[in-house]
């Protein structure tokens, strides 16, 4: 990670979305977003993890972006570069009467291999850490509670230590170029790198 002080300087901009539709379903994908509630997920490359779960039942929105470093109004560029501290996420606004966190929490942990560092497959760099970053205690709270719980499988299963950052307060979440939403349904056939361990996670409802 980068020196808070020796970070790329960023921006004051907003780096403004073109579209505020989600390509696969036509809800926003900013907005207030009332009554809901939201998470960040960090799995290595965005492009997957959000195709992971814009079609949840009870997910109301997903978005990628940038988030947990230092660098204001990042590019994605200056994200690659491994200058800005920030992790590839993607933001998920969900409906907790109709998902539970727990069952985020799930798709999450089986969705990515959460041991591997500052990587995920073959893709380096701190952007593709693990990350879980927490809009309120209770989730926060619910999340430590589900990587003790998946690390006991995973040690039984002869895998290494989690090394997920888990985050509250969230921090703040910079939308990446529109390109990037929802890459894998525009283009169906794009690169996704992602892959599980093939353990279990012993929480939330079986897929």
């Amino acid at each position: 990670m980068p020196m808070p002080d020796r970070a790329l300087p960023g921006r004051e901009q907003l780096m403004a979305l073109r579209s505020n539709r989600h390509h696969v379903h036509g809800r926003p994908l900013q907005g207030a977003f009332s009554g809901l509630q939201r998470v960040q997920f960090g799995m290595g490359c965005f492009w997957g993890a959000e195709r992971m779960f814009w079609s949840t039942p009870g997910v109301f929105t997903t978005a990628v972006g940038y988030a947990g470093g230092y660098t204001p109004n990042p590019t994605y560029p200056e994200v690659c570069s491994g200058e800005t501290g920030h992790a590839e996420a993607v933001l998920v606004v969900y409906d907790p009467h109709l998902v539970s966190l727990d069952a985020l929490l799930r798709t999450f942990w089986e969705g990515h291999d959460p041991t591997q560092g500052m990587r995920q497959g073959n893709d380096l760099g701190t952007q593709y850490r693990s990350v879980i970053h927490c809009q309120t205690q209770a989730q926060f709270d619910a999340a430590i509670a589900s990587r003790d719980a998946f690390q006991r499988r995973l040690a039984a299963a002869g895998l290494g230590e989690i090394t997920t950052w888990i985050v509250h307060p969230e921090p703040a979440f910079y939308y990446a170029e529109d390109e990037h939403q929802q890459y894998l349904s525009k283009d169906p056939d794009g690169y996704c790198g992602l892959g599980g361990t093939g353990v279990g996670c012993p929480i939330g409802p079986v897929a």
